[in-house]
């Protein structure tokens, strides 16, 4: 039953890629402004959820605390290495090559949902409930990433349609990765205990080094406010569901 309620909810992460076809309903600056409000509301959920739920959880299996945080630095070094060496933004000598930026975007993306599939399917097989609440804390960051890819992709030359086709397909990986996480977790003794720590640390790295930069960028005073309540309002969100 666990395996069927993770697949679930990889499903419905994957299909948050359809969320491109948004974009082609409004207009660019309405989305741009509210691309800002779900990176924020993404931060803070991503925040909340590593805090409130997966290291508390952790803590079921690591007792050593040490150990526990070693585990969660090498989530944050991990992810760090994976935005450096495959996301989207490679450039040379201040000049980004277009067309090698889209399929270096589609490698990365396959990588990091097969990565949050393997973080589901490993949380689903211990705990229902907190498999949920990393559920809803992944969707929070995939609504402005997927955006985010499909406009890449648009960039770089792709069509709309081809755009949101590939972004569907690699999407498809988070589905993988649940099922090998799920089987992994119960197979291999111990990878919970070292996968959970690890996503926390891949959460808080997301939120602090991708998410909450860009909301820096926002000059606006009434705008910066609400972002800042937005931010505030996915962490209040995670702590209130851990209870659920």
């Amino acid at each position: 039953m666990n395996l069927l309620y993770a697949i679930i909810a990889s499903v419905i992460v994957s299909l948050i890629s359809l969320i491109g076809i948004v974009a082609l309903l409004i207009k660019d600056d309405l989305l741009n402004k509210l691309i800002l409000i779900l990176v924020a509301f993404a931060a803070g959920g991503l925040i909340g959820g590593a805090f409130f739920d997966i290291i508390p959880e952790a803590m079921e299996y690591v007792k050593d605390t040490t150990q526990l945080f070693v585990f969660l630095i090498l989530g944050y070094f991990l992810f760090f290495m994976l935005e450096k060496y495959l996301h989207w933004r490679h450039c040379h000598d201040a000049e980004c090559h277009i067309h090698m930026l889209t399929y270096m975007n589609i490698v990365g993306d396959i990588v990091h949902n097969f990565s949050d599939g393997l973080i589901m399917g490993a949380i689903f097989s211990t705990d229902i409930k907190v498999g949920i609440v990393t559920t809803l804390a992944i969707i929070f960051h995939e609504i402005p990433h997927e955006l985010g890819n499909f406009m890449v992709l648009v960039h770089g030359g792709f069509s709309k349609a081809k755009a949101l086709s590939y972004n569907f397909l690699s999407s498809l990986f988070a589905i993988a990765g649940t099922i090998a996480g799920f089987y992994f977790a119960s197979k291999i003794s111990g990878f919970p205990r070292v996968l959970l720590p690890v996503a926390a640390g891949g959460f808080i790295y997301i939120a602090s080094c991708d998410l909450i930069p860009e909301l820096h960028k926002e000059q606006d005073g009434k705008r910066s406010a609400l972002i800042m309540v937005t931010f505030a309002l996915g962490i209040v969100l995670m702590y209130f569901l851990r209870e659920v």
